[in-house]
């Protein structure tokens, strides 16, 4: 979907429409959770600070997010992609990789299935979806952003291994800014550069994921699309109105999100073995800090102990904290796709 919360609130409200848009927290610490394209002229993007995204863009309006609607919205988008094939792996609220090799609706070629999904859901939600369409999830997801805002992209076999190579690492989808800085301090700019590695150089230097690279340098990747995926962790994080330096007001911060990850640990009958405890600093640095257990984490008591307890180890802090989060990973019991309860807004 394109810029999919942004895009339901100009739906929503005719006077949004045409203008730079970004839902999320309006102050003074406040993050922006999607931008409209108008806004992104600006360069203003998610998960930007909110301050710093109102300097770029003056006439920025902020809107609070309305997570039920987006949901809603989001299920009704499935709901058409469940009309034209059973194999369907969400990756969030707004995208998602479909397997059409067999479809539904027996349409023979890819771009058409495509174009009929993207024309649905624009009759039924009146928003725009972009497409990638390739012969693997990797360049399928390259395609998608290719053409956006409301296009579509193929990469066929033929022209996959050029797409790569002239590609600068940082656009190559699960390769951060981090590891985009290690790979041209390697001199390692573009696919190309990486393809003319060795599998042995690449895992030397980046470990599991080096063969990852390796092989998305070549266009290959033999992940199938998961229908049904299995939940990784479930998650909620807040970002406080003012810096906390003592240890009781962190504590008392922690209890809302425990009872939000516990809340959807009891509705969804899952429960998992590793609690992370996630600080943001007032210089935006980020650390976490994990325990995992023999069995799981069986009540809303032994998540606040273990997520207190790891709190404790760090004190004092170095720094102000800015923001706390609490995730459970390691899930047992429960089919879907990675969640974070809420953004720091």
């Amino acid at each position: 979907m394109d810029a999919f919360y942004a895009s339901v609130e100009q739906r929503d409200n005719p006077d949004l429409r045409g203008r730079p848009v970004a839902v999320g927290g309006s102050r003074e610490r406040g993050v922006v959770a999607a931008a409209s394209y108008e806004a992104r002229a600006f360069g203003v993007r998610s998960a930007m600070p909110s301050v710093t995204a109102k300097r770029q863009c003056p006439d920025l309006i902020f809107v609070k997010p309305r997570f039920e609607v987006y949901k809603a919205v989001s299920q009704q988008i499935r709901e058409i992609f469940a009309e034209h094939t059973p194999i369907i792996e969400p990756l969030s609220l707004d995208e998602a990789y479909l397997d059409v090799t067999e479809n539904i609706q027996n349409i023979p070629l890819a771009r058409d299935i495509a174009l009929a999904i993207r024309l649905k859901i624009k009759e039924v939600t009146g928003l725009n979806a972009s497409a990638g369409i390739s012969y693997n999830k990797f360049l399928a997801k390259l395609a998608s952003d290719h053409r956006k805002p409301n296009g579509q992209y193929i990469i066929t076999p033929e022209m996959g291994s050029a797409f790569v190579e002239a590609l600068h690492v940082g656009k190559f989808h699960g390769i951060g800014p981090a590891t985009s800085a290690k790979m041209n301090s390697l001199g390692l700019h573009t696919g190309l550069d990486m393809r003319n590695q060795t599998l042995e150089f690449m895992q030397a230097n980046f470990g599991r994921a080096g063969a990852y690279y390796y092989w998305i340098s070549r266009g290959v990747d033999n992940r199938e699309v998961r229908a049904n995926r299995i939940r990784k962790s479930i998650g909620a994080e807040n970002t406080f109105s003012s810096d906390l330096t003592a240890f009781e007001p962190m504590v008392a911060e922690l209890q809302p999100l425990i009872d939000k990850v516990w809340r959807h640990c009891e509705e969804k009958g899952s429960r998992g073995r590793t609690v992370t405890l996630k600080v943001k600093f007032n210089d935006f640095e980020i650390i976490t800090r994990s325990r995992s257990v023999a069995g799981s984490v069986s009540s809303r008591d032994d998540l606040e102990r273990l997520s207190v307890a790891l709190l404790q180890n760090e004190v004092p802090f170095p720094k102000p904290v800015r923001l706390l989060g609490v995730s459970l990973s390691s899930l047992q019991g429960e089919s879907e796709e990675d969640e974070q309860l809420g953004l720091p807004i």
